[in-house]
């Protein structure tokens, strides 16, 4: 079947993919290269939030930070006499920005080169294979409709973002200038991120989290570390904490907080950053034309997650509007989308592993996870047996100095079941133990293989010769 972009002048295509972000593109990609006519309907730019206002900005942002740190670290540490005299924010944007646009223009040029007409629009379903778009031209899909459409960050009532006092996650890398200070309203990944780059570039920093400790969906002793290490940098960490209320006047935000404790804080900051969550978008789809409902949280639920196939025959979904146990990162969505591609395709395809999908935190000290926690295997009824191993127990964490841990969670006499970390560029390590993870693995197994010398990951190889009996530097 050709996927020659000339097929389109009927207004048919084999599949109609409503979202450019990464699940909408990666499904389109993936039908197109298995020979299936592919229209994909994008109303922004490709890439979606991950692209422009998520993974990528604020990654290349925390690259900074972590450059700004390491300047810090040379003169305190190793005798180096540096010094960070300021940072120059249009710079620094700049740089970014060029990131952004060359992965842009690198997806556009996939999806053109892969024959996949893209319609700068968005578009609204007028039934389970067909589509009208914002200028009227209606569409129909011949094998299936994938709806890829994302989500934006959840607001609180009150408190409207004006993107520049008050930000979300999408405007606050695009806000002006650094503040001096910053209230970060949120403890999970989001939030702990944007909490580390404010700080590394001198700002004030408070991070309020509702729950009783950072990363709620981690391992308990990863929450333990990360705020330990925030609060080693200055950090103001307030779990078990709520904003009471909060005002803006003369570019100040001013704020109510009940701590933990109970008792009633004044806070102020140049900037509040709402990282609360995030909510599905399905505005303006009419989801009813095609006999699709949400569910209570907004979500569109398959009825079928191995196909990742709604309730509605044809109809797929991918990426943030799928319910837990999709996990909302980037990198699941590109397994969703090639799931959803293949099987568009008529090929048996393999059901996405959501308990072998890495989860990263990219703040200082990073955190990376993969499988159960501690808490969850027990929880499951598992014979549960642990081991920790500190990353200065290897003599390259004595290099960096940072502290921080591997955590591994096993089944006693069986497999490993989820493996955790903490500590500087855990995320560079977490893939190991995704395939140790999702390939059931027993520590035995792990144990036979050799980790470089000196690394980083010879903790976790430690980690794994101790719960196989053959530690050497057991702690």
């Amino acid at each position: 079947m050709s996927n020659d972009s000339n097929n389109f002048g009927d207004g048919t295509a084999d599949v109609i993919v409503i979202g450019g972000g990464t699940g909408g593109y990666s499904t389109a990609l993936r039908a197109s290269a298995l020979g299936l006519t592919v229209l994909l309907a994008e109303r922004d730019k490709v890439g979606g939030t991950c692209l422009h206002r998520g993974c990528i900005p604020s990654k290349a942002m925390l690259h900074a930070a972590e450059l700004v740190d390491g300047i810090a670290e040379a003169r305190e540490r190793w005798g180096v006499r540096a010094s960070v005299e300021s940072v120059d924010w249009a710079a620094l944007s700049a740089t970014r920005d060029d990131i952004v646009g060359r992965n842009h223009k690198g997806v556009e040029g996939h999806l053109e080169h892969a024959g996949v007409r893209v319609l700068r629009s968005g578009a609204r379903l007028t039934g389970p294979r067909s589509i009208r778009t914002e200028d009227g031209r209606e569409y129909t899909a011949t094998r299936g409709l994938v709806l890829a459409t994302g989500s934006r960050p959840r607001t609180l009532p009150g408190l409207e973002p004006d993107g520049q006092t008050v930000v979300t996650s999408d405007d606050a890398l695009f806000a002006p200038g650094l503040p001096a200070s910053v209230l970060v309203l949120g403890g999970g990944a989001i939030g702990v991120e944007y909490a580390s780059f404010h700080r590394s570039m001198g700002a004030e920093v408070t991070l309020v989290e509702a729950a009783d400790r950072l990363v709620p969906l981690e391992d308990a002793d990863v929450s333990r570390h990360l705020a330990r290490g925030l609060k080693k940098r200055g950090v103001d960490v307030q779990t078990g904490a709520r904003l009471e209320g909060a005002a803006v006047a003369d570019g100040i935000v001013r704020t109510t907080v009940r701590t933990a404790r109970g008792e009633l804080r004044e806070l102020k900051a140049e900037r509040l950053l709402v990282a609360v969550g995030r909510v599905p978008v399905t505005d303006g789809l009419d989801l009813a034309a095609a006999g699709l409902v949400t569910d209570e949280r907004g979500f569109v639920a398959p009825a079928d997650w191995s196909r990742l196939e709604t309730a509605v025959p044809g109809v797929h979904v991918v990426g943030d509007l799928l319910p837990p146990p999709s996990p909302g990162l980037a990198h699941a969505s590109f397994a969703e989308g090639l799931l959803v591609a293949e099987t568009l395709a008529g090929l048996a395809s393999a059901p996405v592993d959501y308990a072998a999908v890495p989860r990263v935190t990219y703040s200082a000290p990073q955190t990376a996870a993969v499988g159960l926690t501690e808490a969850q295997a027990r929880e499951a009824a598992y014979d549960v047996v642990v081991n920790t191993m500190p990353l200065t127990a290897v003599a390259k964490g004595m290099v960096h100095g940072q502290g921080g841990t591997v955590k591994v969670v096993a089944e006693r006499g069986g497999r490993v079941l989820g493996v955790h970390m903490v500590g500087p560029h855990v995320s560079e390590m977490i893939a190991e133990s995704q395939l140790i993870v999702g390939w059931d693995a027993e520590p035995s197994d792990v144990a036979r293989h050799i980790h470089p010398h000196p690394t980083l990951s010879e903790a976790v190889g430690e980690a794994f010769l101790t719960l196989a009996g053959r530690g050497l530097h057991q702690q």
